[in-house]
């Protein structure tokens, strides 16, 4: 009860009144971060520097984004909820009117929103900073288009279902070693912060979550040219866990590539590291 209170009384409980009413929607996975001590220690995580050229996905009632707007000189958010923006604009200028000039709100869909385009018009040279608590029903497609623009990206900072992050940080041998992990592992450093319980969000979710930290590398960037054939080889090597590379990359490439790549056809996926999957695809191409 006492941490149920503490909640309460925290400074978003003024998010929830009857004046400023935003009822979670189901369809946008909206689950709204309300402790205190869980958004600092993000912000933290996160070391905001002033001239950063920093992306929110989805900031909601303004959770993170306030505490972020007190350490930048501008902030640009992605939020496709259009009736949740002029509370989020209240909610975030309202004792602080130089906010006003630093929030930058953009409606849109993050799926469709033209990071590259964005990126040009910022100064020559710059990258991004991208953060958000993503939506668990979009989550992996939003991973997956932000690595096409990992060129322009210098970080990355998600809050996730801890299931998800668990998968993404896997290595080979372990249950949770798949798709996700070679994919992200691949073209990012990645990196599990630390756990969010349920109890720091309103509405709260049924399952933990978990701060995930990506940043782009270019280890085997001069190597893995094609994305989308890389992402195939990957997805079918996966298809079926059980089965060997003979069998579930039959259609996709020989016994031979196999051998070359100096790996053995009786291998399973779950058993090659990145740097495999990446000769793979070379011995394939």
């Amino acid at each position: 009860m006492e941490r149920i209170l503490e909640i309460v009384r925290n400074d978003f409980s003024a998010l929830f009144t009857a004046s400023n009413m935003h009822y979670a929607k189901k369809r946008f996975g909206q689950n709204f971060l309300v402790d205190n001590s869980v958004i600092n220690h993000i912000v933290d995580s996160i070391q905001p520097q002033t001239g950063d050229v920093m992306i929110e996905i989805g900031p909601g009632l303004g959770a993170m984004t306030k505490p972020l707007l007190s350490r930048l000189n501008q902030l640009h958010v992605i939020e496709l909820d259009r009736d949740i923006i002029p509370k989020l604009i209240k909610n975030c200028t309202f004792s602080d009117i130089e906010n006003k000039n630093k929030l930058i709100v953009n409606q849109a869909d993050v799926l469709k929103f033209d990071f590259a385009e964005f990126q040009s018009q910022q100064k020559a040279g710059t990258k991004l900073r991208i953060v958000g608590n993503l939506p668990y029903n979009i989550s992996t497609p939003v991973l997956f288009r932000l690595l096409g623009y990992r060129h322009l990206i210098q970080d990355m900072h998600f809050m996730l279902q801890k299931e998800v992050v668990d998968r993404i940080v896997a290595v080979p041998g372990i249950k949770n070693y798949g798709r996700l992990s070679v994919m992200l592992q691949t073209f990012c450093h990645t990196q599990a912060l630390f756990e969010v319980p349920p109890y720091a969000f309103e509405p709260a979710p049924k399952v933990d979550s978990a701060i995930l930290r990506l940043q782009p590398k270019t280890e085997f960037e001069d190597t893995v040219t094609d994305f989308s054939r890389y992402e195939l080889l990957i997805r079918h090597a996966f298809s079926q866990r059980r089965k060997t590379l003979k069998n579930t990359l039959k259609n996709h490439c020989s016994v031979e590539q196999i051998n070359q790549a100096g790996l053995s056809p009786s291998q399973r996926a779950e058993e090659l590291t990145v740097a495999d999957f990446v000769m793979l695809y070379k011995a394939t191409s």
